[in-house]
């Protein structure tokens, strides 16, 4: 970017050049009465601005609304008489409840919606859904969820998530595909928001340059109309959540014969969510991620709206810039999505991190972890042991080479840089681990992530804050964890595919998904282990847990797995919980000759072919049981 910018500069009479917004993914615009060039109008558009220009005073009395809401008029100080009176709660908006299978889903969306559909057919696709609904009753009651930004000059995003208002919609569908994808609306009697003290006056001059016209799925039906209201209700969500979970800003630029296969796909993925086959933390990651995909490019689309026929040199690298990174995060999500969230995300500095090796001198050098270092700390080393001493954790990492070993004194340390583990190392703490405390950085999103081919951490105290990924996640390699007490905040151990794990004498406790998480394919050693109080799910997004428990074992290929004198106890779900496809178990029973697929029998099978001597361990009170299996 540097380079383009220096160019420009040196080509006097050259036009500096910024990316046109039609060279991205196909977005779809909001709806703006002032004449938007997008697209129709299809998903709900809180984060997406209207250019409007209000009555005079309207600014004035926005910046008077009360945050936040207080629907008591009793408790409401009104700033002066210009304010008048507070405006009646909401009644409540219409739910289905009604939830879909995966295999509903893929029914309702590839086969009744989509069809065979392309994906720049998507937008007729769905209207037609739409419009089987709607022709049924074209005036009920509803309430519109509107963009605080619209309302208020200043406010706090977490503060408030919408102005609702109650309001009487009007829909006349027409052959014009986007004609009934908005709706027109009045305010209706008694005068009813979420916000007591919004003025109707304000809400008039807002409603009159939108000429009362607002984007169709920012409007919820609700309770208590009659069936016709209803089926449209339940029509919005279904879009709804077509956009909130299936659709990409990039799918128009996806290669397949037919895009309900790419949909079929995305359900699947979805429903892995749902059922835990996937690390709530995991899910929770690609989220965000996509979230931020998606601030950043309408960030680039609104810094694109502003920039004039003439851009300056600066505009153009700051637009080229906000385009790189757009087209980074999109490409990354592409990546991460078509391996099914199998691999942990786009971790910049973890996919940048190359292994050092050992010194060129064949060097091994002892790092002393504490704030001042004394004779007496490392009397038991000879002579000739080369020491370092330093400060703090990370300094100590970023210097250590394969053979290394690194000693780390009483005290309470930040493990950032615990993210990046690729060399051969020994991590120890001297003294009472209890003493010797290892907390995540606020900031990251793991904990400690190992791809070291034998990777030593012995006698620690992990203490896990802020991060929603594994505490500990062997990614490749050999990870040998003794000794260490392990106090989740996300999600537990999580052993990938063609990663092993050897864990004595360790307890591990308080994780959100399973204690110990062993994917096909893994290795783990367990022996003499304490796992506790795991399974504690606190996710708010739908994305529920399946019955983890203490450890949890997923099946093709499977694992090899050998757990000796452990402790398992206290956990929601079973103590060991067996993950693998319904299809393999009923032919290890056929085979077997066991007729009909009995509780007792699958249990037996799963842990026959995993040859687990579950004996040698002591499992007690755990929610559902001591060993359970879930079919997939």
């Amino acid at each position: 970017m540097w380079e383009m910018s220096s160019q420009l500069k040196r080509e006097e009479n050259a036009q500096p050049k910024i990316p046109k917004t039609n060279d991205l993914s196909p977005y779809k615009y909001p709806f703006s009465p002032q004449g938007s060039e997008g697209s129709p109008i299809l998903r709900s558009v809180f984060a997406s601005p209207r250019t409007l220009r209000l009555a005079a005073g309207s600014g004035r009395r926005c910046s008077k609304l009360l945050l936040p809401p207080c629907l008591d008029t009793t408790e409401v100080e009104w700033e002066d008489e210009e304010l008048g009176a507070a405006a009646q709660p909401l009644p409540p908006i219409y739910v289905s409840g009604v939830p879909l299978s995966v295999q509903e889903r893929v029914s309702l969306y590839c086969e009744q919606i989509l069809r065979h559909c392309k994906a720049e057919e998507l937008d007729e696709a769905l209207c037609r859904f739409l419009f089987e609904k709607l022709k049924k009753k074209n005036k009920w009651i509803g309430v519109w969820k509107a963009n605080p930004k619209f309302f208020f000059q200043n406010y706090e995003e977490n503060a408030i998530q919408c102005v609702a208002l109650l309001v009487e919609v009007t829909c006349k569908p027409t052959p014009n595909v986007s004609s009934y994808l908005i709706a027109k609306i009045c305010l209706v009697e008694p005068f009813s928001s979420n916000i007591a003290n919004i003025q109707r006056e304000l809400i008039d001059d807002f409603l009159e340059q939108l000429g009362h016209c607002v984007p169709l799925l920012e409007i919820y039906p609700t309770e208590g109309q009659d069936d016709d209201t209803c089926e449209i209700a339940q029509a919005l969500e279904i879009v709804r959540f077509f956009f909130d979970y299936l659709w990409r800003d990039w799918d128009e630029e996806e290669n397949c014969e037919s895009y309900s296969v790419l949909i079929e796909e995305r359900i699947n993925l979805y429903g892995e969510i749902q059922d835990g086959n996937i690390p709530c933390s995991i899910a929770q990651r690609f989220k965000r991620t996509l979230e931020k995909y998606r601030n950043k490019r309408l960030e680039l689309i609104e810094f694109h709206s502003k920039i004039m026929d003439d851009p300056s040199v600066s505009e153009a690298v700051d637009c080229w810039s906000k385009y790189y990174e757009v087209q980074l995060l999109g490409g990354l999500l592409k990546i991460w999505e078509n391996l099914k969230l199998r691999a942990h995300g786009p971790f910049f500095p973890r996919l940048l991190r190359q292994k050092k090796g050992p010194r060129d001198s064949g060097e091994v050098v002892t790092h002393v972890v504490a704030k001042i270092m004394t004779a007496d700390m490392v009397k038991e080393y000879s002579p000739e042991t080369l020491l370092q001493q330093h400060n703090n954790l990370v300094t100590a990492l970023e210097n250590s080479y394969c053979g290394d070993t690194v000693l780390i004194f009483p005290g309470e340390y930040k493990a950032i840089a615990l993210a990046m583990l690729t060399d051969d190392i020994t991590i120890k703490g001297i003294g009472k681990k209890e003493e010797i405390i290892i907390t995540s950085h606020p900031s990251s999103d793991n904990f400690v992530v190992s791809r070291a081919e034998n990777l030593k951490i012995i006698n620690l105290t992990l203490r896990q804050k802020g991060t929603v990924d594994g505490i500990v996640v062997v990614e490749s390699g050999h990870l040998i964890l003794q000794e260490c007490d392990l106090q989740c905040d996300g999600t537990g151990i999580c052993v990938l595919t063609g990663a092993a794990l050897s864990m004595k004498d360790c307890e591990i406790s308080g994780s959100q998904g399973a204690g110990i998480e062993l994917y096909p394919g893994s290795g783990a050693i367990l022996e003499g282990n304490k796992i506790h109080n795991c399974n504690n799910f606190r996710c708010t997004d739908g994305l529920g847990s399946i019955q983890g428990g203490g450890i949890k074992i997923k099946v093709i290929p499977a694992p090899v797995v050998k757990l000796t004198n452990n402790h398992i106890y206290n956990n929601k779900g079973h103590g060991i919980t067996i993950v693998q496809p319904e299809r393999r178990l009923v032919n290890t029973l056929e085979d077997a000759g066991a007729g009909d697929k009995k509780e007792e029998d699958v249990l037996t099978a799963a842990i026959e072919s995993l040859s687990l001597d579950v004996g040698s361990n002591k499992l007690e009170e755990n929610s559902l049981g001591n060993v359970g299996t879930v079919l997939t």
